[in-house]
C-alpha cells in the first residue's frame, strides 16, 4: 500500500516527458497532437488522483506504515539524503485534494476550444506542475521539498507568462518569480541550519530531534521556514503576487501553490511548539494579512482578483490557527479551502469561455471605510492596495531588474567579446535599409565598413587575415586596370608559357628520367 505514494508524482512526470518528446519530434500533425496531449494529461492526472485517493483510504483504515523509501540518493559523512515519501497523515490528504483539482483542471482545459496550437505547451506544464507539487507535499526530506518547490515555481512562472507576447503577462510572471525566489532563500537557510544543528534533513527526524534544539536555535529554524511560508502563501508583504498570478492560463495553479505553505507549517509544528516568538510572528502577520485582504477585497471589481485576496485572507487565518496551536483545525481548513477556491476558479474559467470574463459590479463605499477621512482617503488607499505593490517594486523588483540588465550588458560587452561570439543580428544588421546604407558608404580606397568583423583573439586574427587578402585583391586586381599591373602580369604569363614549351621537349624529358633513376639507384 505504501508503494502507491511513488506513483502519485511519477505518473504526471512520465506524461510530461511523453508530451515533451512528442512535441519536439513533430511526428504528429497539430490536431492529432492536441487530442493526444490532452488524453495523456487527463489519463496521467486521473490515475494519480486514483492512487492518492486509494492511499488516503488506506491511511484512514490504518493500512499504511507512514513511510516509503526508494533508496539512497546521496551520502557523504553525516549527510544522508534518501529518495523517500510520506504515506500517511495530512500530506497524503492534501496530495489527494491537489490531485483531484489538477485532474479537473486538465479535463476542463481539454474542452477549451480556445486552447489552440499552444495546447501541448499547456498540458506539458500542467503535468510537470502536478509532479512537482506532489513531490513538494509528499517528500519525506527537505531536499525533495526544495526540488518540488523550485520546479513548481518555474511552472507557475511559465503559466503566468503563458501569453509571453504581452508585457502584462511577462511583468506578472517576473513578480511571481521574484517572490518565490525570496521564499527559496529562507527555505535554503532553514535547511542549512537543520543540517548544521541536527545533522539531518529528514522531516521525521527533525520532529524527533526538536528536544535537542535550544530556544534560540528553534526560533532561528522556525523564522527561516516562516519566511519561506510567508512568500509561498502570499502573506504580508508578499500578498500582491497572488493577484498578479491569477490572470494566467491556469488560475488554480497559484491557489494550489499558495496552500503548500501550510504544509511547511505542519511539518515544523514540533519546532514551533518550542518557539513562542516564532508563533507570535505567525499570528501577527496572519491577522494583519487577513485584515489587509478583507479591506482590499471590498473594492475589487475583478472576479479573480477578489478570489486572490479572499484566498490570501483565509491563509492568514490558517497562520493564526497555527500560532494558537490548532494544528488539526488548520489542516482541515486548508484542505476544504483549497477545494472551494479552486472550484471557484474553474467556474470562473468556464464562464469566461462562454461569455466575457465575469466582473463584479462596483460596490458601494462601505460605511466603515467612508467614515474615515473627509475625502474618502481610506477608500482610495484600498483601491491602490495601500501602495504595497509599488513599495515592493521599488524595494525588490526594480533592483532585480537593474541587476539583470547589468549582467546582460556585462555578458554582451565583455564575455561575448572575450569568447569571440558574434553579435546578435538585431544589433549588427537590423534592416535591409541599414544594409543598403552601409554598402553605399563602402570606399574603394580602403576596407568597406563592417567587413569581416570578429570578436576575441581568434576572431581578430581571422579579421586581420581577411583584411590583408582584401587589400591585395583591391590593389592588384580591382584597381589594376589603369596602373600597368595587368601588362606585367601578361608578360609573366607569356614567360611561363615559353618555359613550359621548352621543358616538355623530348630531350629534356629523357634527361629528367635519367636523373630520377640516378637518384633512385
Amino acid at each position: 500500500m505504501d508503494a502507491l505514494v511513488l506513483l502519485i508524482p511519477f505518473l504526471p512526470l512520465c506524461a510530461a516527458l511523453i508530451i515533451g518528446v512528442a512535441a519536439s519530434s513533430g511526428l504528429l500533425d497539430e490536431k492529432a497532437s492536441a487530442h493526444l496531449n490532452a488524453d495523456i494529461a487527463i489519463g496521467a492526472t486521473g490515475l494519480s488522483c486514483l492512487m492518492a485517493l486509494a492511499l488516503s483510504v488506506g491511511d484512514w483504515l490504518g493500512k499504511t506504515s507512514g513511510y516509503f523509501s526508494v533508496g539512497q540518493w546521496l551520502g557523504s559523512d553525516t549527510l544522508d539524503i534518501r529518495i523517500n515519501f510520506i504515506s500517511s497523515g495530512f500530506p497524503v490528504w492534501l496530495a489527494a485534494v491537489f490531485a483531484l483539482l489538477l485532474w479537473l483542471v486538465g479535463w476542463q482545459a481539454s474542452h477549451d476550444p480556445q486552447r489552440g496550437a499552444g495546447g501541448q505547451r499547456f498540458f506539458f506544464i500542467l503535468c510537470l506542475f502536478a509532479a512537482a507539487i506532489q513531490t513538494l507535499v509528499l517528500s519525506a526530506n527537505m531536499i525533495g521539498t526544495l526540488a518540488g518547490w523550485q520546479i513548481s515555481g518555474w511552472c507557475a512562472y511559465l503559466l503566468v507568462g503563458y501569453a509571453y507576447g504581452t508585457p502584462a503577462a511577462t511583468g506578472n510572471a517576473c513578480r511571481v518569480f521574484i517572490a518565490q525566489q525570496i521564499g527559496t532563500i529562507g527555505l535554503l537557510i532553514g535547511i542549512s541550519l537543520c543540517y548544521i544543528w541536527l545533522d539531518n534533513v529528514n522531516w521525521a527526524r527533525l520532529a524527533l530531534a526538536t528536544e535537542d534544539l535550544g530556544i534560540g536555535q528553534a526560533t532561528g529554524v522556525s523564522l527561516c521556514f516562516t519566511w519561506a511560508a510567508f512568500a509561498l502563501s502570499a502573506q504580508l508583504p508578499f500578498t500582491p503576487w497572488l493577484a498578479r498570478a491569477m490572470p494566467t492560463a491556469m488560475p488554480a495553479s497559484p491557489v494550489i501553490m499558495s496552500h503548500a505553505g501550510i504544509y511547511l507549517l505542519w511539518q515544523l509544528h514540533p519546532v514551533f511548539e518550542q518557539s513562542p516568538f516564532a508563533r507570535a510572528v505567525l499570528g501577527i502577520v496572519g491577522v494583519l494579512t487577513a485584515l489587509y485582504c478583507s479591506i482590499i477585497g471590498l473594492t475589487q471589481t475583478d472576479y479573480k482578483n477578489g478570489l486572490a485576496y479572499a484566498t490570501a485572507g483565509q491563509l492568514g487565518l490558517m497562520f493564526l490557527e497555527a500560532a494558537l496551536g490548532w494544528w488539526q483545525i488548520m489542516a482541515g481548513h486548508c484542505c476544504l479551502h483549497v477545494l472551494l477556491r479552486c472550484l471557484q476558479c474553474l467556474r470562473a474559467d468556464d464562464k469566461a469561455q462562454r461569455t466575457a470574463a465575469p466582473q463584479i459590479p462596483a460596490p458601494p463605499i462601505p460605511s466603515v471605510i467612508a467614515g474615515i477621512g473627509n475625502r474618502y482617503w481610506a477608500f482610495t488607499s484600498s483601491l491602490q492596495g495601500f501602495w504595497l505593490e509599488p513599495i515592493i517594486d521599488w524595494a525588490l523588483v526594480n533592483p532585480v531588474r537593474k541587476m539583470a540588465q547589468d549582467l546582460c550588458y556585462f555578458d554582451s560587452q565583455i564575455i561575448d567579446r572575450l569568447m569571440g561570439s558574434p553579435e546578435p543580428a538585431i544589433r549588427t544588421l537590423a534592416t535591409f535599409a541599414q544594409h543598403d546604407e552601409t554598402f553605399s558608404e563602402t570606399s574603394y580606397s580602403g576596407i568597406p565598413n563592417g567587413f569581416a568583423l570578429g570578436n576575441g583573439l581568434a576572431g581578430k586574427l581571422a579579421q586581420w587575415a581577411a583584411t590583408l587578402m582584401h587589400g591585395f585583391e583591391d590593389r592588384f586586381v580591382t584597381r589594376g586596370l589603369g596602373s600597368g599591373s595587368i601588362h606585367w602580369l601578361r608578360k609573366m604569363g607569356y614567360a611561363a608559357n615559353r618555359f613550359e614549351l621548352v621543358i616538355i621537349r623530348p630531350r629534356y624529358l629523357v634527361l629528367f628520367v635519367g636523373i630520377t633513376f640516378l637518384v633512385a639507384f
